[in-house]
C-alpha cells in the first residue's frame, strides 16, 4: 500500500469531527500554496504580458474600472 492509499484509508475512517477538521486545514494549506505560487510567478514577471494587454485595452476604451 502506498503513503498516499494509506493516508486515504486513514482519512475514510476518521470521525466527522475531526474528518472536518483535517478539511478546514487542508484548504487553508492549498489557499497557502496558492498564494506563494502566485507570488512568485508575479515576482517572475509572468504577468506582466497580461497586465501589459489590460492597461493597453482600458487605454483604449475596451475596459472599465471596476
Amino acid at each position: 500500500m502506498t503513503q498516499v492509499e494509506e493516508i486515504q484509508t486513514r482519512i475514510r475512517n476518521l470521525p466527522t469531527e475531526d474528518f472536518s477538521e483535517l478539511r478546514e486545514w487542508f484548504l487553508q494549506l492549498e489557499d497557502e500554496l496558492w498564494d506563494k505560487q502566485i507570488s512568485v510567478d508575479f515576482k517572475a514577471g509572468k504577468f506582466n504580458k497580461l497586465i501589459e494587454k489590460a492597461r493597453a485595452e482600458f487605454a483604449q476604451g475596451k475596459a472599465r474600472e471596476l
